[in-house]
């Protein structure tokens, strides 16, 4: 993991969330069948903002990107840039710890390096689907609605706002 600003996050931390996200069972079919790495580096809002101009078309800064080394049998899956400023908004928003939304911007990133994409709504609720069981194995749960509407986990159980509870605008 390489800090280019200051975020409160070990990355031992980081790393072992990572590190349980591969042992999902959906996740590891997609790990080659040797050691894997990824490079993490957690920067700002003005470094997303150029990577997503310069690699995506995208003139505005974003939350994480993933940057798929194109050799994953090569146990280098590739490279997540993630802003850290961004994870600190979007924690205050949904009423989560910056750590939990770190972490699932992690294996949101994860997942992209590893093939699954959110194009179309059943993607997107494959990847909230896998999202949450990652976390879940970290003991992670981020706030009702933070994925998607009655957000699933593990089991089918469906997730509902508590009394008061709202999905922020986004």
């Amino acid at each position: 993991m390489v800090k280019a600003v200051r975020a409160p996050i070990p990355p031992a931390w980081l790393r072992r969330v990572l590190v349980e996200a591969a042992g999902e069972a959906a996740v590891a079919a997609r790990l080659p069948g040797r050691e894997t790495s990824l490079t993490v580096r957690v920067s700002g809002d003005r470094e997303l903002r150029r990577l997503n101009r310069r690699f995506l078309g995208e003139d505005h800064p974003t939350d994480v990107l993933s940057f798929p080394s194109g050799d994953p049998a090569s146990g280098y899956l590739g490279d997540l840039a993630l802003s850290w400023p961004a994870v600190v908004r979007q924690a205050a928003a949904f009423g989560h710890p910056a750590e939990v939304e770190a972490a699932l911007l992690a294996v949101h990133g994860l997942l992209h390096l590893l093939g699954w994409d959110h194009a179309t709504p059943e993607e997107e609720r494959e990847m909230a689907r896998l999202t949450l069981a990652c976390l879940a194995r970290c003991g992670l749960r981020p706030v009702a609605g933070r994925l998607l509407s009655g957000d699933e986990v593990p089991g089918g159980e469906t997730l509902r706002p508590r009394a008061g509870e709202s999905r922020p605008p986004t």
